[in-house]
């Protein structure tokens, strides 16, 4: 079989993202992975319009990200939205620019579509195709938990919790206080006792083996970075690493007492993540500490690997 040369844009809530790579059936050749911070999701939780300002970024960038996939050759181009399009009450306003800077339109997925293409473009990889998982994908917006054993889900859901959505729902003095890290720690413990708990903990029950945490995602990806000291993108090193629950402890509690710009100085993390990585390390550790995961897994696939090997192109 002949390669198939797809793209796809990846519109999120704080980001939008970039995979052109070469597919044949389960086989995705990665030639392009980039990303370009947006923030489209700023500023809109409060009345869920998003911003004039943020949705002119975000269709400058999708358009660039258009520009090169059709400079690679790519035979087709997929745009998909999620959280912050999924609950706006002005997305139309967003697909006009989108379409208008990239002549193409976007897909607003649902959040079990999103879990879906996670589950399937993580069990990509042979490593994790087998034994049980909890795949834990967190977005700026969103968070979805996905279960699944062999490749095949037993449970999933999207939940509206987030990187960026919790840094605005929770402000934070620079540097942060202990007060401030104490009151984010307490409303992720009781969202998770409360929303998260009820629905996931039966299911994790009802696995006979032992499930592995397996994160996705760009918190997951940066802390692996600075772990390793990586300046750059590197997939092998980034999906070697393991943390235990103690790792990601530390890694919040010296995130936690720097102020934002020593942050920005932290090698592997790029300066324009060094606000929601407070938020991110915290969403993980809490999911690590109430559900009982002693380590923590990576990877970098997900969403992106598996709509491009979708067959609905």
């Amino acid at each position: 079989m002949e390669p198939v040369r797809r793209a796809v844009i990846d519109v999120g809530t704080n980001s939008i993202k970039l995979l052109i790579a070469d597919v044949i059936g389960r086989e995705v050749k990665p030639l392009v992975e980039e990303s370009h911070q947006t923030r489209l999701g700023q500023g809109f939780y409060q009345t869920h319009r998003l911003q004039p300002e943020a949705i002119a970024t975000t269709a400058r960038a999708v358009g660039r990200f258009a520009a090169k996939a059709r400079e690679h050759q790519a035979s087709s181009i997929r745009i998909i939205a999620t959280s912050a399009a999924r609950d706006a009450t002005n997305a139309d306003a967003l697909n006009a620019a989108i379409e208008q800077a990239s002549g193409l339109q976007m897909e607003v997925i649902s959040g079990d579509q999103e879990a879906d293409w996670a589950f399937r473009g993580v069990t990509s990889a042979s490593q994790l195709a087998h034994g049980p998982l909890l795949l834990l994908d967190v977005g700026g917006g969103s968070t979805e938990f996905i279960l699944g054993h062999g490749g095949h889900k037993r449970f999933s859901a999207s939940f509206p919790l987030g990187t960026v959505r919790l840094l605005e729902a929770i402000p934070h003095s620079d540097p942060p206080q202990e007060r401030e890290l104490a009151a984010c720690r307490d409303w992720l413990r009781d969202f998770l006792q409360a929303q998260v708990k009820p629905q996931l903990e039966p299911a994790l029950r009802a696995e006979a083996a032992a499930v592995q945490l397996v994160g996705t995602g760009g918190t997951t990806s940066l802390l692996a970075r600075m772990e390793a000291k990586l300046d750059t993108f590197d997939r092998t090193i980034i999906e070697a690493t393991r943390f235990t629950l103690a790792d990601i402890q530390r890694h919040a509690r010296e995130l936690w007492a720097l102020p934002l710009e020593q942050r920005r100085q932290i090698t592997g993390l790029p300066k324009n993540r060094a606000d929601v990585i407070l938020t991110g390390v915290l969403i993980y550790e809490q999911v690590m500490e109430q559900f009982g995961f002693a380590s923590l897994n990576i990877s970098t696939r997900g969403l992106r690997f598996a709509v491009v090997m979708d067959g609905n192109w």
